[in-house]
């Protein structure tokens, strides 16, 4: 058993008999690793905040490749105050660290790692969460093995498109559409945009609500078609921007 110091986030946390719990890390260098932090629930203890889901910072650990690893101690990077005040901000970290450790599952690439954590940082900075959301779920799908075609129409391949197609996987132009609604300009333009941003670098989002929701229709229907991904974080989400909703027109 060796003792390694690695960065990660805490992605669940269980109890385990009366004083300890049993914690899963997500890393860019190790993948996920399950420790065992040893009387963390105390008050008292130094390991209390490293073992509380969601922590971010840098572990150190008895780190062993099969099995249990021990959490030795943790310093924490960042507590994002921010999201944690806020029940929507909340439900979209819930949800995101969800769908990334299902998506890390699958394609085992530490850039989802990466990802992960610029997304957080940009809904901490206070930028919209259903936008940073529907950004990290599209660029996912390249990991997941079922991107869509942002670039060119999927059957003939012209640029000058006009619509997208979920069952054709991609854009369509007006020589290809066969039943496919039209789509606003805008929605596409900002889709490609979507697919192509890099998180880490986003400063600002000024994006009409029209077309950021009619993006997150697109995304949540693309997902539910084909990736496979079920994550009980995202039925609560849902009910959370619904009732945000109601509230806004009552």
């Amino acid at each position: 058993m060796e003792i390694i110091s690695v960065e990660g986030i805490v992605i669940s946390s269980i109890s385990y008999k009366e004083s300890s719990k049993i914690i899963n890390i997500l890393t860019p260098e190790y993948g996920i690793i399950g420790c065992i932090s040893k009387g963390c629930k105390s008050m008292k203890s130094k390991l209390k905040l490293p073992s509380e889901k969601f922590a971010y910072g840098i572990f150190h650990l008895y780190y062993k490749k099969q099995g249990l690893s021990t959490l030795i101690d943790g310093d924490i990077k960042d507590y994002f105050i921010n999201i944690k005040c806020d029940i929507n901000k909340i439900s979209y970290l819930t949800y995101i660290v969800e769908l990334s450790t299902d998506v890390y599952k699958q394609s085992m690439d530490e850039e989802i790692y990466k990802m992960l954590i610029s997304s957080i940082n940009k809904i901490e900075e206070g930028l919209d969460p259903k936008v940073i959301t529907n950004i990290l779920e599209l660029q996912y799908l390249n990991y997941l093995g079922i991107n869509l075609n942002l670039d060119e129409c999927v059957k003939c391949g012209n640029t000058k498109v006009c619509t997208l197609s979920i069952s054709k996987g991609g854009y369509v132009c007006s020589n290809c559409v066969n039943n496919e609604h039209l789509i606003d300009p805008k929605v596409l333009k900002m889709l490609r945009l979507y697919n192509y941003v890099d998180i880490s670098k986003i400063s600002n989002l000024d994006i009409d609500d029209k077309v950021r929701d009619k993006i997150d229709e697109i995304i949540d229907e693309y997902y539910k078609e084909y990736s496979g991904v079920r994550t009980k974080s995202k039925s609560f989400l849902k009910e959370i921007n619904e009732n945000s909703k109601i509230n806004k027109c009552s």
